[in-house]
């Protein structure tokens, strides 16, 4: 005869052994590094600013509210979120270039640029087309959806695509989102604001070069983000200029979007060119 007691103890003992070895199995790389903190860092941001333009934006107009400044505080407060999560969504990249990162690391990359800087924007631009007078809803419904796709699209072939060292393929979701904001805060007429947004989604699925962020361009992308920072603080506190330096700000950045791909079309063509040279060269080289 067993006893059930000393049964009930051995398999409590096995179940012990089991779970101490399951343990023992789980991969240190699994957990999370420094790097997917940052990144975190950065879906955290993105959700608070869809958080800032619900409650400081959207519900006041549908409440009636006729606090402007509250709404410009609001508005302000979700664009700097979206610019600390650009910080964070660099930074993320640095730390795991320079220590190590989790076989994690880059789906929740792709999982907070989709929250920051795809639904983040897409939320922004739906909401402008609510509360902006004489802005029609379904048609702005339908330019946020364009710019949630397009992200969408833009970090699921950055995930199949093997590029060359040091550049992307079509605009960076956190620069095309920063992008996307500035046309809405620029305040034009509907039709220019729905059709740059376009522009700028169209842009961020193109097979247009940008170059990564790395060295110099790291750290003037970084004091561009601070400075835009600044600028939006003015904004939302009245300060003396503060208007000029948000509407300066963002044609800027609205401008850098439209140069970059010229000087990228233009390189391109440049070194089709100079490839059709050199292979005319080498053909009369061959002739007798």
């Amino acid at each position: 005869m067993i006893d059930p007691d000393t049964r009930a103890a051995d398999w409590a003992a096995d179940g012990d052994v089991e779970e101490a070895d399951e343990a023992e199995e789980m991969p240190l790389s699994l957990r999370l590094s420094i790097a997917d903190a940052l990144t975190l860092g950065n879906a955290t941001c993105g959700f608070m600013a869809v958080y800032f333009t619900t409650t400081g934006i959207l519900i006041p107009h549908l409440t009636g509210s006729t606090e402007t400044g509250m709404a410009r505080n609001s508005a302000a407060t979700a664009v700097i979120l979206m610019l600390a999560a650009a910080i964070f969504d660099l930074f993320d990249g640095i730390v795991a270039r320079k220590l190590r990162s989790s076989p994690m690391g880059a789906e929740l990359d792709n999982l907070s640029d989709l929250i920051s800087f795809g639904l983040a924007p897409a939320y922004f631009v739906l909401v402008y087309g609510m509360v902006t007078p004489g802005a029609q809803q379904k048609v702005s419904a339908v330019a946020a959806i364009v710019v949630l796709l397009a992200v969408v699209l833009r970090l699921a072939r950055f995930s199949c695509v093997t590029l060359k060292d040091g550049m992307f393929q079509g605009m960076p979701s956190p620069f095309g989102a920063l992008t996307v904001v500035s046309i809405v805060l620029l305040e034009l007429p509907f039709i220019p604001t729905l059709l740059a947004i376009i522009g700028v989604a169209w842009l961020m699925v193109s097979r247009v070069e940008y170059p990564k962020p790395r060295g110099v361009l790291a750290v003037a992308m970084l004091a561009w983000i601070v400075g835009a920072m600044g600028m939006l603080a003015a904004w939302a506190f009245d300060a003396p200029g503060g208007q000029f330096l948000l509407q300066a700000g963002c044609a800027l950045q609205v401008v850098m979007g439209a140069v970059i791909p010229l000087f990228a079309t233009a390189r391109r063509v440049n070194t089709f060119r100079g490839n059709r040279r050199e292979a005319r060269q080498a053909q009369a080289a061959q002739l007798p």
